[in-house]
């Protein structure tokens, strides 16, 4: 009886361990590389300028089309999850939830081709590339097809997602105006 209690014991501390371990490694690898890149872009973004960013972001997102597929890949590619819901703030209010939702939805499609932009989430695609070299398919048909299909999602995503935004914001502003001034 003493035994198990005292496995007990270990085995609760040992939890602790392992999650102090994992907060080090959090704290030694993901952490500062994100500090160093947010505090990269935006530095670049002052060295260029805000409202040149602000004009290409805009430029960019004019179109439906790219607002769901180039914008949201160029976000990813370059700024990496998490920092690429960051591109959102150069975009009017009423697409950003939409471009959220692309880039979130894009985060694990691309890792087959780009690694990094979801380093932390390589396991996912790792997992299925596994399964189809035990079927003896090649990869990198894979990785175009994954990244393909995430276009393709993350666009139809983006308009469905706008849409909703767009009907819920005009709901809110009826029932603004139906209510009575104080």
């Amino acid at each position: 009886m003493l035994e198990s209690l005292a496995g007990l014991a270990e085995g609760f501390i040992g939890l602790f361990n392992k999650g102090g371990e994992v907060f080090i490694g959090l704290m030694t690898g993901i952490l500062p590389t994100l500090i160093v890149l947010i505090t990269a872009v935006n530095a670049l973004i002052k060295i260029i300028g805000e409202e040149k960013v602000h004009r290409v972001a805009k430029a960019a997102s004019k179109n439906f089309i790219t607002r769901y597929t180039v914008f949201p890949v160029l976000a990813v590619f370059f700024l990496t999850n998490p920092m690429c819901y960051s591109f959102g703030k150069f975009l009017e209010e009423r697409y950003k939830p939409a471009f959220y939702d692309a880039a979130v939805s894009f985060v694990h499609p691309i890792t087959g081709l780009f690694p990094h932009a979801n380093a932390g989430e390589l396991f996912v695609y790792m997992g299925i590339a596994q399964g189809i070299e035990q079927l003896g398919l090649p990869l990198g048909q894979l990785a175009v097809r994954y990244f393909l299909v995430g276009v393709i999602v993350i666009f139809i995503r983006g308009i469905v997602t706008e849409r909703i935004t767009a009907i819920m914001m005009k709901q809110k502003t009826l029932k603004e105006s139906n209510q009575p001034s104080a």
